[in-house]
Protein backbone atom coordinates (compact mmCIF):
# COMPACT_ATOMS: atom_id res chain seq x y z
CA UNK A 1 0.00 0.00 0.00
CA UNK A 2 1.39 3.40 -0.97
CA UNK A 3 1.79 6.07 1.68
CA UNK A 4 -0.98 8.68 1.93
CA UNK A 5 0.38 11.81 3.71
CA UNK A 6 -1.76 13.64 6.25
CA UNK A 7 -1.61 17.22 7.60
CA UNK A 8 1.57 17.95 9.53
CA UNK A 9 -0.12 19.70 12.48
CA UNK A 10 -3.04 18.75 14.71
CA UNK A 11 -4.00 22.35 15.43
CA UNK A 12 -7.80 22.21 15.73
CA UNK A 13 -8.78 22.51 19.42
CA UNK A 14 -11.32 19.66 19.16
CA UNK A 15 -8.72 17.44 17.51
CA UNK A 16 -6.06 18.26 20.12
CA UNK A 17 -8.51 17.71 22.99
CA UNK A 18 -9.58 14.31 21.64
CA UNK A 19 -5.92 13.28 21.36
CA UNK A 20 -5.08 14.49 24.87
CA UNK A 21 -8.07 12.68 26.39
CA UNK A 22 -7.45 9.40 24.54
CA UNK A 23 -5.91 6.43 26.30
CA UNK A 24 -2.28 6.31 25.17
CA UNK A 25 -0.98 4.99 28.48
CA UNK A 26 0.24 1.69 27.03
CA UNK A 27 2.28 3.06 24.07
CA UNK A 28 3.55 6.03 26.09
CA UNK A 29 4.69 3.75 28.91
CA UNK A 30 6.27 1.46 26.31
CA UNK A 31 8.16 4.44 24.90
CA UNK A 32 9.83 5.30 28.21
CA UNK A 33 10.55 1.64 28.94
CA UNK A 34 12.15 1.32 25.51
CA UNK A 35 14.39 4.30 26.17
CA UNK A 36 15.65 2.90 29.45
CA UNK A 37 16.19 -0.58 27.97
CA UNK A 38 17.95 0.70 24.84
CA UNK A 39 20.30 2.93 26.84
CA UNK A 40 20.78 1.23 30.24
CA UNK A 41 24.15 2.92 30.76
CA UNK A 42 22.99 6.47 30.02
CA UNK A 43 23.86 8.74 32.93
CA UNK A 44 20.50 10.51 32.96
CA UNK A 45 22.07 13.98 33.16
CA UNK A 46 21.49 17.14 31.14
CA UNK A 47 18.53 18.08 28.94
CA UNK A 48 16.29 15.79 26.90
CA UNK A 49 14.59 17.15 23.77
CA UNK A 50 11.23 15.59 22.88
CA UNK A 51 10.27 16.41 19.30
CA UNK A 52 6.56 16.53 18.48
CA UNK A 53 5.62 16.41 22.16
CA UNK A 54 1.87 16.94 21.69
CA UNK A 55 0.02 17.37 25.00
CA UNK A 56 3.14 16.47 26.94
CA UNK A 57 2.48 13.06 28.51
CA UNK A 58 5.80 11.56 27.39
CA UNK A 59 7.65 14.72 28.46
CA UNK A 60 6.26 14.31 31.97
CA UNK A 61 7.02 10.58 32.01
CA UNK A 62 10.63 11.23 30.96
CA UNK A 63 11.05 13.95 33.58
CA UNK A 64 9.83 11.57 36.28
CA UNK A 65 11.95 8.67 35.01
CA UNK A 66 15.10 10.84 35.00
CA UNK A 67 14.87 13.19 38.00
CA UNK A 68 18.31 14.70 37.32
CA UNK A 69 17.28 15.84 33.83
CA UNK A 70 15.35 18.72 32.38
CA UNK A 71 13.08 18.09 29.40
CA UNK A 72 12.19 20.45 26.55
CA UNK A 73 9.13 19.59 24.46
CA UNK A 74 8.73 21.01 20.94
CA UNK A 75 5.47 21.00 19.00
CA UNK A 76 4.05 23.08 16.16
CA UNK A 77 0.45 23.00 17.38
CA UNK A 78 -0.68 25.85 19.61
CA UNK A 79 -3.73 23.80 20.62
CA UNK A 80 -1.56 20.88 21.75
CA UNK A 81 0.82 23.09 23.70
CA UNK A 82 -2.07 24.86 25.41
CA UNK A 83 -3.10 21.49 26.83
CA UNK A 84 0.52 20.61 27.68
CA UNK A 85 1.06 23.87 29.58
CA UNK A 86 -2.20 23.41 31.47
CA UNK A 87 -1.09 19.92 32.50
CA UNK A 88 2.33 21.28 33.52
CA UNK A 89 0.72 23.49 36.16
CA UNK A 90 -0.55 20.42 38.02
CA UNK A 91 2.48 18.23 37.36
CA UNK A 92 4.90 19.57 39.93
CA UNK A 93 7.55 19.68 37.19
CA UNK A 94 7.54 23.38 36.28
CA UNK A 95 11.19 23.77 37.27
CA UNK A 96 12.36 20.99 34.91
CA UNK A 97 10.00 21.10 31.91
CA UNK A 98 9.72 23.68 29.12
CA UNK A 99 7.40 23.67 26.12
CA UNK A 100 8.35 25.44 22.88
CA UNK A 101 6.07 26.09 19.93
CA UNK A 102 7.73 25.63 16.55
CA UNK A 103 8.29 23.34 13.61
CA UNK A 104 11.28 21.71 11.99
CA UNK A 105 13.50 23.11 10.61
CA UNK A 106 14.16 26.64 11.79
CA UNK A 107 12.84 26.88 15.36
CA UNK A 108 15.27 28.36 17.87
CA UNK A 109 15.54 25.89 20.73
CA UNK A 110 16.38 26.77 24.35
CA UNK A 111 19.62 24.72 24.27
CA UNK A 112 22.33 24.67 21.58
CA UNK A 113 22.91 20.93 22.14
CA UNK A 114 20.95 18.18 23.85
CA UNK A 115 22.12 15.16 25.81
CA UNK A 116 19.25 12.93 24.63
CA UNK A 117 16.59 13.24 21.91
CA UNK A 118 13.23 11.49 21.75
CA UNK A 119 10.24 11.61 19.43
CA UNK A 120 6.99 9.67 19.42
CA UNK A 121 4.47 9.72 16.57
CA UNK A 122 5.95 12.73 14.78
CA UNK A 123 7.65 11.09 11.80
CA UNK A 124 4.47 10.03 10.00
CA UNK A 125 3.16 13.61 10.07
CA UNK A 126 6.13 15.01 8.16
CA UNK A 127 5.85 15.64 4.44
CA UNK A 128 9.65 15.85 4.36
CA UNK A 129 10.81 13.21 6.85
CA UNK A 130 14.43 14.16 6.36
CA UNK A 131 13.89 17.28 8.48
CA UNK A 132 13.55 15.11 11.58
CA UNK A 133 16.83 13.29 11.04
CA UNK A 134 18.61 16.51 10.06
CA UNK A 135 17.37 18.21 13.24
CA UNK A 136 18.53 15.29 15.36
CA UNK A 137 21.99 15.51 13.82
CA UNK A 138 22.06 19.29 14.29
CA UNK A 139 21.07 19.58 17.95
CA UNK A 140 22.17 16.30 19.50
CA UNK A 141 25.63 16.25 21.01
CA UNK A 142 28.01 13.54 19.83
CA UNK A 143 27.09 10.21 21.33
CA UNK A 144 23.72 11.32 22.62
CA UNK A 145 21.01 8.62 22.74
CA UNK A 146 18.13 8.92 20.26
CA UNK A 147 14.80 7.10 20.33
CA UNK A 148 12.15 7.70 17.66
CA UNK A 149 8.99 5.62 17.87
CA UNK A 150 6.21 5.76 15.32
CA UNK A 151 3.41 3.85 13.70
CA UNK A 152 4.23 1.32 11.01
CA UNK A 153 2.20 1.37 7.79
CA UNK A 154 -0.03 -1.71 7.39
CA UNK A 155 -0.13 -3.68 4.16
CA UNK A 156 -3.69 -2.59 3.32
CA UNK A 157 -6.46 -0.17 4.26
CA UNK A 158 -8.45 -3.12 5.58
CA UNK A 159 -5.68 -3.94 8.03
CA UNK A 160 -5.51 -0.27 9.04
CA UNK A 161 -9.23 -0.28 9.83
CA UNK A 162 -8.80 -3.50 11.82
CA UNK A 163 -6.03 -1.91 13.91
CA UNK A 164 -8.23 1.11 14.67
CA UNK A 165 -11.11 -1.10 15.79
CA UNK A 166 -8.79 -3.26 17.89
CA UNK A 167 -7.03 -0.47 19.77
CA UNK A 168 -9.49 2.45 19.66
CA UNK A 169 -12.99 0.94 19.51
CA UNK A 170 -14.50 3.36 22.01
CA UNK A 171 -12.57 6.52 21.19
CA UNK A 172 -14.16 9.64 19.71
CA UNK A 173 -14.85 9.46 15.95
CA UNK A 174 -12.41 12.32 15.29
CA UNK A 175 -9.63 10.38 17.04
CA UNK A 176 -10.44 7.15 15.20
CA UNK A 177 -10.26 9.03 11.89
CA UNK A 178 -6.91 10.55 12.88
CA UNK A 179 -5.58 7.12 13.90
CA UNK A 180 -6.63 5.59 10.58
CA UNK A 181 -5.11 8.45 8.57
CA UNK A 182 -1.91 8.23 10.60
CA UNK A 183 -1.57 4.52 9.83
CA UNK A 184 -1.87 5.28 6.13
CA UNK A 185 0.71 8.08 6.45
CA UNK A 186 3.23 6.01 8.40
CA UNK A 187 6.44 4.68 6.87
CA UNK A 188 7.63 1.13 6.33
CA UNK A 189 10.96 0.04 7.89
CA UNK A 190 12.71 -0.06 4.49
CA UNK A 191 11.68 3.54 3.79
CA UNK A 192 13.06 4.67 7.15
CA UNK A 193 16.29 2.80 6.50
CA UNK A 194 16.73 4.85 3.31
CA UNK A 195 16.07 8.05 5.27
CA UNK A 196 18.71 7.12 7.84
CA UNK A 197 21.27 6.27 5.16
CA UNK A 198 20.79 9.68 3.52
CA UNK A 199 21.06 11.44 6.91
CA UNK A 200 24.33 9.75 7.85
CA UNK A 201 22.62 7.76 10.62
CA UNK A 202 23.12 4.32 9.12
CA UNK A 203 24.15 2.80 12.44
CA UNK A 204 20.71 3.43 13.93
CA UNK A 205 18.66 0.30 14.57
CA UNK A 206 15.06 -0.19 13.46
CA UNK A 207 13.03 -2.64 15.56
CA UNK A 208 9.37 -3.58 15.43
CA UNK A 209 8.16 -3.14 19.01
CA UNK A 210 4.45 -3.93 18.65
CA UNK A 211 2.04 -4.99 15.94
CA UNK A 212 1.69 -1.34 14.93
CA UNK A 213 4.83 0.45 16.20
CA UNK A 214 8.49 0.55 15.24
CA UNK A 215 11.39 2.11 17.06
CA UNK A 216 14.49 3.74 15.62
CA UNK A 217 17.28 4.00 18.15
CA UNK A 218 20.97 4.56 18.52
CA UNK A 219 23.48 7.31 19.21
CA UNK A 220 24.55 10.39 17.32
CA UNK A 221 27.82 9.62 15.49
CA UNK A 222 30.97 10.81 17.13
CA UNK A 223 30.45 9.55 20.63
Amino acid sequence: MDRIPEPELMDEPEQARAYAEADFEEPNRLFVELFTSCFPDWAGQGVILDLGCGPGDIVFKLARAFPNCRVDGLDGSAAMLSLARAALVDSGLEDRVRFVQGTLPGTRLPEPRYQAITSNSLLHHLHRPEVLWEAIRAVGEAGCPVLVMDLMRPKSETLARDIVETYAPDEAPILKADFYNSLLAAFEPAEIRQQLERAGLRRMRIDQVSDRHLAVWGRIPGG
